[in-house]
């Protein structure tokens, strides 16, 4: 490095661990219309009443199921995918608010939103947010904050006060 300062940026986001989707469907919650299939088929098609439609009232999602002749074989296979719609509709949900708190934490990733600044030759480490240095980065790099986390609490008291 030929004596020169390298200077990094780093962004961190701490998140909670995503939990496991466990979609249990209310048989209230779906409301279940039995009517003809359409297409070919021929008179069994026209006589008899196979089609399932399912309609989840929470989530307002529909599944319409005619492939088979056999109404309940058309009824296990709309169930089927009606809970795997269910599943991805709830994972989906569920992914939009963790990127919204991921973003949330990361902000712009810009070099001007700085948090801390760890200074290696001055054996210092700032937190900009409330103008505290400390000369002890060593204990910090071995996990001891204690002094830092004291200080940003007593900020934040500071500002919770200031604002009533």
């Amino acid at each position: 490095s030929q004596g020169r300062i390298h200077t990094s940026a780093a962004t961190v986001a701490v998140l909670p661990e995503p939990e496991e989707l466990d979609i249990e469907i209310a048989p209230d919650d779906v409301v279940e219309h039995v009517s003809r299939s359409s297409g070919p088929g021929g008179q069994n098609v026209n006589k008899v009443s196979s089609a399932i439609k399912l309609e989840h009232i929470p989530t307002g999602l529909t599944v319409h199921m005619q492939d088979e002749k056999s109404q309940h074989k058309n009824r296990a296979k709309a169930w089927r995918v009606l809970r795997s719609r269910i599943y991805e509709y709830y994972q989906s949900k569920n992914r939009a608010e963790r990127d919204s708190q991921r973003k949330s934490m990361i902000g712009s990733g810009d070099r001007s939103q700085k948090i801390r600044t760890y200074n290696f030759p001055q054996n210092r480490v700032t937190d900009h947010r409330i103008n505290l240095s400390l000369y002890s980065l060593d204990k910090v790099l071995a996990g001891d904050m204690s002094e830092i986390i004291a200080a940003l609490k007593d900020h934040d008291r500071q500002q919770r006060l200031k604002n009533l």
